[in-house]
């Protein structure tokens, strides 16, 4: 995996380390946020699997050091450094939320636990990786709750910021509930159902609509899908209906959704077509479809691509990687920083849920509940195989589904309570007196 994928800052730290004599120190990092995004009540966590791989397959190649060394900021490296990043690998612990698990502010989602230059280095990866994974299927789950059963398909590649983003969001958002993608990789990748048949360039690279649905319906049969606003809607479903069979349904991209979706259903109804299924896709989120349904409109499915793949309305979060102790020698010191607005807490922690909290507590503390954090990977070798995609997919669904009717709604609900356990306080306490002192 490449080394270089990261920030430059954590290179020269690492670097400094190195020759600051620390590099055997042992250091404890957390990944948390501080707060939700806009219209959240929780975080579904997400992107475990790319972590795993990053962290096992961590190096430099010849290549990339010899690139580091012709950089200024590395005049003054020594040889032994670039000694030590030709063998470099990741030998640390990595203990982490499942996927699936719905998460709070201040809630610990993974903890590393290295030699400090290898679990330094990882910093700006984590937080990509697990930050936007988590963000799109959190948006996801919106619009599958929004659906209130219907199917949500992902249609965002062509929206997302890359291709590999969009691949990465399909399969989020498979995790927050959507029941299939219309990207093809991310289904040939991660086993994720796609959909999708016809676009309005194959209705008007014929010169009659109905021929075009008339050959879309030969080579795809009971998948075919007529989309029906590339001229008049109401006229194309007239034509799709009197086709008749084998027809999965037919697709509204534009217009009154509302209005047009009982009209398309009366005249399928009127050709016999009861089956027959309507899609509505365009520029949809969670409120128009949550409006759509409410309304009561005969739409059996939604697909939602610029609004899910960008997370529109809430594309960050605000997460933090933060140093919480060091070891040295089998002695350890515990670390927290304390600027307004951009705190952090000491040691490293373990997050208890129960039905109606959660209790952020010193790891190794006894507690009641569900101990969230698990290990994932000791001594840089994997503990043991991660769960699969659909049971990550399944927990999410779980537990979200366990959490008090407020968290779940679409609209804002109180904070979901964190509370600290009393040693955590101590701690905290202790550390803050250390540092005045």
């Amino acid at each position: 995996m490449n080394g270089l994928l990261t920030d430059l800052y954590e290179l020269t730290m690492a670097a400094g380390y190195f020759e600051a004599g620390k590099a055997e120190e042992k250091a404890t990092f957390e990944f948390t946020f501080r707060r939700l995004p806009a219209n959240r009540n929780f975080i579904i966590a997400a992107g475990l699997p790319q972590v795993v791989d990053y962290l096992l397959n961590l190096s430099f190649t010849d290549d990339e050091i010899a690139y580091l060394k012709s950089l200024e900021q590395f005049r003054h490296a020594s040889p032994a450094f670039w000694d030590y990043l030709h063998t470099f690998r990741f030998t640390g612990d990595l203990f982490a939320m499942p996927e699936g698990t719905p998460l709070f502010p201040g809630e610990p989602i993974l903890t590393l636990r290295a030699p400090i230059i290898e679990a330094q280095i990882p910093e700006t990866y984590l937080l990509a990786e697990i930050g936007f994974q988590s963000m799109i299927a959190s948006k996801a789950w919106r619009s599958v709750e929004a659906a209130q059963g219907r199917a949500v398909i992902e249609f965002g590649t062509r929206r997302a910021h890359t291709a590999e983003a969009g691949t990465l969001g399909a399969r989020a958002a498979y995790i927050g509930g959507c029941a299939g993608t219309s990207n093809t990789l991310a289904g040939y990748r991660f086993g994720i159902p796609v959909m999708g048949t016809a676009a309005h360039s194959w209705v008007m690279s014929f010169g009659c609509e109905i021929e075009a649905f008339r050959k879309l319906q030969r080579v795809l049969g009971p998948q075919a899908v007529q989309l029906l606003d590339t001229y008049d809607t109401l006229e194309a479903a007239r034509r799709a209906a009197s086709l008749g069979r084998p027809l999965w349904g037919v697709r509204l991209d534009s217009g009154d959704f509302d209005a047009l979706s009982r009209q398309v259903r009366a005249i399928l109804d009127e050709a016999g077509l009861q089956d027959a299924k309507i899609m509505a896709s365009g520029d949809l989120d969670e409120h128009r479809i949550r409006q759509l349904v409410s309304a009561g409109a005969p739409i059996d499915s939604f697909g939602v691509g610029t609004q899910l793949a960008t997370s529109a309305d809430a594309p960050s979060m605000g997460s933090i990687y933060k140093l919480v102790e060091v070891e040295v020698c089998g002695i350890k010191r515990f670390t927290a920083k304390y600027s307004d607005d951009k705190g952090s807490l000491p040691g490293a922690k373990q997050i208890f849920r129960e039905p109606a909290r959660d209790i952020l507590a010193r790891s190794g503390e006894c507690g009641s509940g569900e101990a969230l954090l698990r290990p994932v990977i000791i001594g840089g070798k994997l503990v043991e195989p991660l769960p699969t995609l659909e049971q990550s997919r399944q927990r999410a669904a779980c537990a979200i589904g366990k959490l008090p009717e407020p968290w779940r709604s679409l609209d804002p609900a109180d904070p979901w309570p964190v509370v600290q356990s009393r040693e955590l306080r101590e701690l905290i306490g202790q550390t803050r007196a250390n540092l005045r002192g």
